[in-house]
Order: structure tokens, then sequence, then C-alpha cells
């Protein structure tokens, strides 16, 4: 028996993919190869990893080596622009064209939550977005407190026809927000916060996206599914996110399961 609790005792689970994961951080480091067989005994045949910040990259791509059901992004975050320098668009294009399994460009966005700098996070987000267009992949985007400017930008774009594919990660907008990125053509990603009973716009997000469009993800080490919350999150968890949307869309874990994971295979173009 898993002592985190992720799996109890021998029974068929579903394929699940978790479509954003950080386990390059140093939280996972004593015991990353028990995480792994417990993401495995959970489901999970696939992971995509995602990137904050150039010197990360390095770090992914010997993670990728080490387990290859995962994928990655590469990118800088909203809330990292003081690590985008000049070189950095020519860094990340490098990074992308050199290894096949860089499936996206983030992540990426704005947020507006933790920081009001938004000419800055424009001008790192925008370069990204070219790029995405230019390597024909698809963009990983946080957007917290601020989908009003997102969509504008997106808009734009779309009038330009240079909007990227994409998903809206770890989703925690509401319903009236979703449709428009779905407009858009983006999918939207739901984390562990749609396990906690406050989170009631994300719960009806859930409840109302189309079954082509949505994903599951962990967003690990943080966000904790309910009853974990609180503690180091990790990717068998999000079999806990699944479990979570099915309630909500009264569908059963495996319907969830196979949507989500086609859905995520169809985006990132996952084997």
């Amino acid at each position: 028996m898993d002592p985190e609790g992720a799996f109890q005792g021998p029974m068929a689970v579903p394929v699940l993919i978790d479509s954003h994961c950080h386990i390059v951080f140093q939280t996972f480091e004593e015991d990353l190869e028990a995480v792994a067989e417990r993401w495995r005994i959970a489901g999970v045949k696939s992971l995509l990893h995602a990137c904050v910040e150039p010197s990360e990259i390095p770090a992914i791509r010997s993670l990728a080596d080490r387990f290859p059901e995962m994928r990655y992004s590469v990118g800088v975050h909203p809330l990292d622009t003081k690590h985008w320098g000049d070189d950095t668009p020519e860094v990340l294009r490098i990074a992308a064209l050199d290894d096949s399994r860089v499936v996206a460009i983030g992540e990426l966005g704005l947020d507006l939550f933790r920081d009001k700098n938004l000419d800055e996070q424009l001008a790192i987000l925008r370069p990204q977005l070219d790029l995405a267009v230019e390597l024909n992949l698809p963009v990983i985007v946080h957007c917290r407190d601020a989908a009003e400017p997102m969509l504008v930008e997106l808009r734009a774009r779309q009038r330009e026809g240079r909007c990227p594919a994409g998903v809206m990660h770890c989703w925690g907008g509401t319903p009236e927000e979703m449709h428009q990125f779905l407009e858009l053509g983006f999918y939207i990603s739901f984390s562990g916060t749609v396990t906690f009973p406050k989170a009631v716009p994300t719960h009806a997000c859930a409840r109302e996206v189309p079954q082509d469009r949505f994903l599951v993800e962990t967003d690990c080490p943080f966000l904790a599914p309910v009853p974990r919350r609180g503690k180091r999150n990790e990717p068998a968890f999000v079999a806990s996110v699944a479990t979570r949307v099915a309630e909500l869309r009264d569908q059963s874990l495996e319907q969830v399961a196979q949507d989500s994971t086609a859905n995520a295979r169809r985006l990132f173009r996952l084997p």
C-alpha cells in the first residue's frame, strides 16, 4: 500500500495524463523514484513538465532522460520577468528545436495578483507567443487576475492570424471568462483547486466545459487536492483531480480520464 495514499490496493486504474507539473524542484530530490512509482501505480502514463525560466531547462531535460513518459515545455513565467534577457527568445528557440520532447512554449502569461507590472509582463509574453506560432507549438498559459488583458492580447492575435493553440492552466476563472477562452480555441485545465469546497466558479466551469476541451493536472508541488491540501502535491494525485471533475460532471472517472487523456494527447501531440 502506498504510504501517501495515492493507491489503495490492486484494482484497474484508468489512464491519466498530468498535463502540468514541476518535479524539478528540490522538494522532490530525496524520493523522486518513489514519487514516480506512485504516479505509475495511479495510472499516470504521461506527464508534462512546465518550465518557468531558462536556467531550469537542462535539469528538466535530464528528468526527461530519466523518465521516458515525460515531455516538457520551455518558457518564462510572468512572475519571472527578471530572468528575461535579450537572448532569451533564441535560448528558448534552440531548446525547443534541439529536443523533440519539447511539446509546448510556457508557462507564460500574465499575473496581476502578485505583481502589477503589466507592461513588463506583456513585453516577455509577446515574443513567446510569436515563438509558439513560429514553431507551431501550443502554449501553456498562466493567467491570474488578468483575464481581460490576456483576452485583449489573444483576440488581437487571432484577428491577425497569429494566435497559437494552447491551454489555460490551473483554471481559476469564471465560467464567463472560460467561454471566452474556449471561443479562441483554448483548452481548460483543472488542478487540485477544483477539489476545494469554496472554489465555486471552478466547479461551475468543470460542469460546463465541453467534453473535448478540458485537461487535468496537478501543478505539483503546489495545490495538493483534498484530502491532502497543504501537503506536497505530486503527479499521482491527478487521480483525485479527475475524480472530482467526474463528480461535478456526473460522469464516471473512466470517462473523464478517457476524455482528458485524449484531449492532452491531441493538444500536445503526445504519443
